[in-house]
Formats: structure tokens, C-alpha cells, sequence
């Protein structure tokens, strides 16, 4: 059974950091790849970034250069550190996992960051 468990969500002025966790559950955790998503009240859900098997990661332009996705294969987790956050990065954050599928077949239940102005 693989389950996904998301902390540190928090309030925090806008130029703060915060560094969000993806704690997963489950064989074979180095072979996913892992992603983070994201949904304001009132719109879609986004795609935040992404981080393979490799390490090999990749972003939307809107958090480029200050958010870095990170993974510890030996504690089966993920990060999310966000840096410069702004007012509209307020949102749910969610991590997901693909298993191997080739789709996100894994979510998290969010964790919620709110960013001051």
C-alpha cells in the first residue's frame, strides 16, 4: 500500500522560505518519480515541478530559481524548498508519485501554504 504524507505547510511573508515534506510509503521509492502540485482557492490544480529516478528535475517557469525539489531515497522522502515566495504562491500543495505506470497514481492529502503580503 503506498501512502503519502505532506508537512510543512505554514504562514510566511512574502521573500520567506519554507520547505515542504513528502513522506511516502512503499517499496521501490528510488524508482518513482516524484512531483509536487499545487491548488489556489478557486483554480486548478498546477504542476509545480518534478523530480525523477536520476534526480533529474524540472520546473514551471513561475517558480524557477526558487524552488528546488530534493529526495532522500533512504528515508523515502521529498522536498520542496521554496525561497522568495510571493502572494501567489498561496495555495495547497500536494506531492504525487508514478510508480511506474507513467501517470501520477499517488497523492498526497496537501499541505496548505499561505503566503503574507
Amino acid at each position: 500500500q503506498v501512502q503519502l504524507v505532506e508537512s510543512g505547510g505554514g504562514l510566511v511573508q512574502a521573500g520567506g522560505s519554507l520547505r515542504l515534506t513528502c513522506a511516502a510509503s512503499g517499496r521501490s521509492f528510488s524508482w518513482w518519480r516524484m512531483a509536487w502540485f499545487r491548488q489556489a482557492p478557486g483554480k486548478e490544480r498546477e504542476f509545480v515541478g518534478t523530480i525523477s529516478s536520476s534526480d533529474i528535475t524540472y520546473y514551471t517557469d513561475s517558480v524557477k530559481g526558487r524552488f528546488t525539489i530534493s529526495r532522500d531515497n533512504a528515508k523515502n522522502t521529498v522536498y520542496l524548498q521554496m525561497d522568495s515566495l510571493k502572494a501567489e504562491d498561496t495555495a495547497l500543495y500536494y506531492c504525487a508519485g508514478d510508480t511506474g505506470r507513467g501517470t501520477y497514481d499517488y497523492w498526497g492529502q496537501g499541505t496548505q501554504v499561505t503566503v503574507s503580503s
